[in-house]
This record gives structure tokens, C-alpha cells and sequence, in this order.
């Protein structure tokens, strides 16, 4: 994804020390300025964020998201963590609480490990290692099991094949036909393999190639012979394969609109996109559910948390 599909980009007259010099003051006395705190969070990139912590570090002599953290509270706290996080080490962190809670947090593994790219993936397994103080994969192993295991650990690896096997599509093809709907007992090895190991662009001419054998979607094979954490991460995956922003689309929509808002899928996704495809995102999401991403936000959402993730958003469709 071009990085200018992202509804946050840097700040053109960016300073530094004004910014820290913004929100110090926003923070002093009695009372939050929380209006501040927001609008200059959001309109700013995640590096420029980075830059402005230590201009506040070196002007206060203290820690920027500590001095956030005993200000803010709720999910409006939380956000503001998140926005400033270096984006591998918010995902990293990520995956460390989902692994590391009370039971594992499948739907936090599937999303990162089926949407990141493959040099996303490698930094993450070093920063993980780094802040996390584990091994990325020995913590998937050891709290996962089965063929849902097996392809987390061949998506972490992120050496998926590089562009097109114009030889391979239609054995590919073949393969997950008879692997799936061809004969009794799904191959599931075979098709972890090749869902974990194309490339997104060689994938897509699978499915199409898929389709004209089956008669019907891979999606539809893969509801229909898997269930449970193994058939969210391979339809994850197939999702990703055709589109990341209209993946995420679909992950939003689910997480507000039914009862009770999923905020922590909300947030997750707001901040992990909103420098990379959320333009691309906004565009599926009209394009799926006929509203837009922010009249769905504001419908949902309420306060300063409500309000930032708009800003994220960027702009109503």
C-alpha cells in the first residue's frame, strides 16, 4: 500500500518542542485540556509523535505517555497510548496481550498475522523479542495447537513467494479442489500451504482459477469444511489476499454494528490504518454497507474517544 492512502500523513509546519509545549500545558493545573490533547495527537504523524516525546522528555524531564496515562482515563486513554506507539511495537504489544492474557485473543493473532506484509511481520518478531522478552513463535505454540497453529507459524515466518507462478495457478487450483470439496476429509495441509505460502497477487489468480472448477467462491469450500479459529484465519487470509482495506472494512463494520461495540477491534484498526490504506478502507466500507465509516463511528462512539477516532477517520464520505 502507498503510504499516502492514509487519512493521517505528517504535519507540514511540524515543530517539535511547540507541540510538547502544546500539550504540557494542556496537562498543567487543574483540569485536562483534552480537546488539545486530541486534535494535535491525530494531526500528527506516528514519528512526529515519536519526536515530540522526546522534545517533552527533554524540556520536562519525564515521560511524555506517563504524564498522558496519570491525566486521561478510560478508552480515551487507551487511544492515546495506542497513537503513540511506534506502529511494530503497538502491534508487537498487541500480540503479546492477546497471547499473554487470561486465554488467548485468536481474533487479535489472525488479524495481525493474516494483514501484515512480510517485512511488517519480520519487525515485528525482532521487536517482540526485544520488548516483549519472548520468542513470538514459541508464545504462539505454545498457546495454540492444531492446523490453526501450523499456518500461524507459516505466516510468521513473512517469506511468502514473490509475484506470479503462471505454472503453478492452475495446479494450485486443482490442488485446493480436491484438497477441499473433492473428496471426502479436507487435505487441510494442502491448503494451509498454499494460503500461507503465495503471493497475494498469485492467490487471486488461484481463487479465480478456483471458481471456474468448483463452481463456487474458496470461501464457501472453506466455511464448509473447517470451522472454529482455523476457518477465521484461512477466510482472514483469503480476505486479505483480494483486499486488505476491504478486510478491515468488514472487521469494522463487525465490530459496531451489533450490540455492544467491540472498541478494543475499533481502536486497533483506527490506529494501525490511519497512515497506511484508510482511505482505501473508507471507500470499501461505503462501497459494502451503503453509509460511511464515520457516520457508523459517530453513531457509535461517544466523548473525546469518540471524537479522535473521527479524526482518524478523516473526513466523512
Amino acid at each position: 500500500m502507498d503510504s499516502h492512502r492514509g487519512s493521517v500523513k505528517d504535519f507540514v509546519n511540524f515543530n517539535a518542542k511547540q507541540d510538547a509545549e502544546l500539550l504540557h500545558k494542556a496537562m498543567k493545573g487543574i483540569g485536562t485540556d483534552e480537546g488539545t490533547i486530541l486534535m494535535l495527537l491525530t494531526s500528527r504523524s506516528n514519528n512526529q509523535r515519536q519526536e515530540i516525546k522526546a522534545a517533552y522528555k527533554k524540556a520536562h524531564g519525564k515521560d511524555l505517555v506517563s504524564a498522558l496515562k496519570s491525566e486521561l482515563g478510560g478508552l480515551f486513554e487507551t487511544l492515546v497510548v495506542a497513537l503513540m506507539t511506534p506502529p511494530i511495537s503497538y502491534d508487537a504489544s498487541q500480540l503479546h496481550k492477546a497471547l499473554k492474557g487470561a486465554g488467548t485473543d485468536d481474533d487479535v493473532l489472525i488479524e495481525i498475522l493474516a494483514s501484515r506484509t512480510c517485512a511488517q511481520i519480520k519487525d515485528v518478531v525482532k521487536v517482540y523479542k526485544k520488548e516483549c522478552g519472548g520468542k513470538l513463535e514459541k508464545d504462539i505454540t505454545g498457546d495454540t495447537s492444531g492446523h490453526f497453529q501450523k499456518l500461524l507459524v507459516i505466516l510468521l515466518q513473512g517469506s511468502r513467494d514473490e509475484g506470479v507462478d503462471e505454472d503453478r495457478i492452475e495446479n494450485d487450483a486443482k490442488e485446493l479442489f480436491a484438497a477441499g470439496e473433492g473428496k471426502v476429509g479436507t487435505d487441510v495441509e494442502k491448503f494451509i500451504n498454499i494460503l500461507g505460502n503465495r503471493s497475494h497477487e498469485h492467490l487471486r489468480l488461484v481463487f479465480d482459477a478456483y471458481k471456474k472448477l468448483a463452481g463456487s467462491d474458496i470461501e464457501d469450500s472453506i466455511e464448509g469444511e473447517t470451522t472454529g479459529n482455523l476457518e477465521n484465519l484461512m477466510l482472514a487470509v483469503v480476505k486479505c489476499a483480494k483486499s486488505v482495506p476491504a478486510y478491515f472494512a468488514e472487521s469494522l463494520n463487525g465490530s459496531m454494528r451489533r450490540a455492544g461495540t467491540d472498541d478494543q477491534t475499533l481502536m486497533r484498526i483506527m490506529v494501525s490504518r490511519s497512515e497506511t490504506d484508510m482511505l482505501d478502507i473508507r471507500a470499501c466500507f461505503k462501497k459494502m454497507y451503503g453509509a460511511s465509516l464515520y457516520n457508523t463511528i459517530q453513531d457509535d462512539t461517544a466523548g473525546d474517544y469518540g471524537k479522535a477516532l473521527l479524526y482518524l477517520c478523516g473526513g466523512n464520505d
